[in-house]
């Protein structure tokens, strides 16, 4: 999705506070699908096959369910990002840091609605403590997801309950910590026969990474590299 020419020049993530990161995501995202989101043949996505594109090939993944998932950022004076941590059981990304969401239903209306029924689904987060700001890119995972990431402000007087069949934990992480690029380490390891390379992003105690870690490298691109 080409960036909005009027927008404001690039940034490090210590030079923004709260209300400034709201109104350049503002300034940099909209609310439109796109096209790659259900054809597999478009062009203008990004993910798992980011570091390593031929990967996808030798390993023969065809990513096509599509998914959505909501990047909450919490308006507190020093803005963090809201995860969760899925139990143990699950069948996809079990024990894993992750996002609220999941797969984009038929009912759905759009990606959005998707991700923030998934919000309130997993960790009881109502519709009135979200403000929508835009779509991320579209993101493939190589467990076969076409996940579209939407952000949105969170208001920092949300309250959860968190469905523990499906998630064991939610917290909140700084913002300006998962946006320094010091802290994005690349990292490699086997995976159906295949050499996988991701990010990562351990702090303190949690282990962030894979396609949660992408996904947060892809708003530090789109948010302070435009």
């Amino acid at each position: 999705m080409p960036a909005d020419v009027n927008a404001p020049a690039a940034v490090k993530p210590e030079q923004i506070v709260a209300g400034e990161f709201f109104a350049r995501a503002k300034a940099l995202l909209n609310l439109e699908v796109p096209k790659a989101l259900h054809d597999l043949t478009a062009d203008s996505v990004r993910g798992d096959l980011d570091l390593d594109p031929d990967m996808w090939a030798r390993a023969g993944v065809v990513a096509s369910r599509p998914a959505a998932v909501l990047v909450g950022i919490v308006d507190r004076p020093i803005p963090t990002v809201l995860l969760t941590q899925r139990t143990s059981d699950l069948s996809n990304h079990a024990g894993q840091i992750a996002f609220p969401g999941g797969k984009i239903d038929p009912h759905d209306d759009t990606p959005l609605a998707a991700a923030m029924r998934e919000a309130e689904e997993e960790i009881g987060l109502d519709a009135k403590f979200i403000e929508p700001i835009g779509y991320l890119d579209l993101y493939l995972t190589f467990s076969g997801f076409r996940i579209l990431p939407s952000l949105a402000r969170i208001s920092p007087d949300y309250t959860m309950t968190i469905n523990e069949a499906e998630v064991a934990d939610a917290f909140e992480v700084p913002l300006e910590f998962l946006m320094t690029p010091a802290h994005h380490a690349r990292k490699s390891r086997e995976n159906r026969g295949v050499t996988r390379q991701y990010y990562e992003m351990p702090y303190e105690d949690r282990y962030i990474w894979g396609v949660t870690a992408g996904i947060l490298r892809n708003l530090y691109e789109r948010i302070y590299l435009t």
